[in-house]
């Protein structure tokens, strides 16, 4: 008995040594992570949050709102620079994200998120904004034109998620465990090393058949996500925008403004013809335009991308099609 009890005691030690030194090393790997990589934009309050802003050029509004597990670098990569020389462009790191925080107990469901981007408006004296939603940003970009249609005068959707998916892409199904402590258990141990051992198999699927850009963890933010925090907040919003997306579906028909849709047709993270071309079947008016590559298009079809957000701007300026007045 006292044999058993001595290996037990063993065991339990060197489990609280390796969770120990994991823990160290995920908090030493996300104090570097920040020191490199400070934010570099002002800081706006609203209801929930503190949203990290970044503001270019001058000209018609376009609020630009990055995808799960990233942050507005994944704009700032390419897009922000020449879009700046013809509009004033306002890209924020979704509560939780980036340098963005969500406050303790605050929602991160869809409505929750675009209440966000409605106070955000309101701050920055936004008047009805083209806005630019990639990824899960498309989602909180259509529940901002939903529930708050006086903010949007537009909506420019790079490959956006639209509907439930069928399955959950591999690269986010630690993020789907429902135990909230078990999450953040994860966070602090196993998260980060994983993420640095898989990172290439994880970046195939999210830029995939595009090549990664070599600098796309410095220039293009891709470091921040290896933090704890941000993991945690990716979890909440994904969580929430599977619990909220499927009652906002079935009010696409009610948009009442130009909505225009891009799509890489090798998409791997989302299938352009389920988020795609069945949301275009479901808004009046919608246009979708289908080009060759994946899902990071911000990133790896910057041009094709910028083209795409001033034509949807464009659309703002003339009336809308008739068929988008059908009631």
């Amino acid at each position: 008995m006292t044999i058993v009890l001595t290996v037990f005691a063993v065991l339990i030690g060197l489990i609280l040594a390796l969770g120990a030194s994991l823990y160290l090393y995920t908090w030493r790997t996300a104090r570097r992570i920040e020191a490199a990589m400070p934010p570099h934009g002002r800081f706006v309050d609203v209801p929930g949050a503190r949203l990290h802003v970044v503001e270019r050029g001058q000209g018609p509004a376009v609020l630009l709102v990055h995808g799960l597990s990233g942050q507005l670098e994944n704009f700032g990569y390419g897009m922000i620079g020449p879009l700046a020389e013809h509009f004033r462009v306002i890209a924020v790191d979704r509560p939780g994200a980036g340098h963005s925080i969500r406050k303790p107990g605050s929602a991160a469901d869809l409505p929750a998120q675009a209440a966000a981007l409605a106070a955000l408006c309101d701050k920055l004296g936004l008047e009805r904004p083209l806005v630019v939603g990639h990824s899960l940003g498309g989602a909180i970009a259509l529940a901002l034109a939903i529930h708050h249609p006086e903010r949007v005068g537009g909506l420019a959707l790079i490959a956006p998620l639209t509907h439930p998916p069928k399955a959950i892409s591999p690269v986010f199904q630690a993020m789907t465990v429902p135990s909230a402590w078990l999450r953040r258990l994860m966070a602090w141990t196993l998260v980060v090393p994983m993420s640095i051992r898989r990172r290439e198999a994880v970046m195939d699927i999210v830029f995939g058949p595009d090549p990664v850009p070599d600098d796309f963890p410095t220039r293009g933010g891709g470091l921040l996500a290896l933090r704890p925090r941000h993991f945690l907040a990716a979890s909440e919003d994904l969580i929430g925008a599977a619990q909220s997306l499927p009652a906002l579906l079935h009010r696409y028909g009610t948009l009442r403004v130009p909505v225009s849709v891009l799509y890489g047709r090798e998409d791997r993270i989302l299938d352009f013809a389920e988020h795609g071309e069945a949301l275009a079947a479901k808004v009046p008016g919608a246009t979708l335009t289908l080009v060759s590559g994946g899902h990071m298009l911000p990133v790896t079809a910057i041009d094709t991308s910028v083209d795409f957000v001033r034509d949807a701007a464009a659309r703002l300026q003339v009336p809308a099609p008739a068929q988008a007045q059908v009631a």
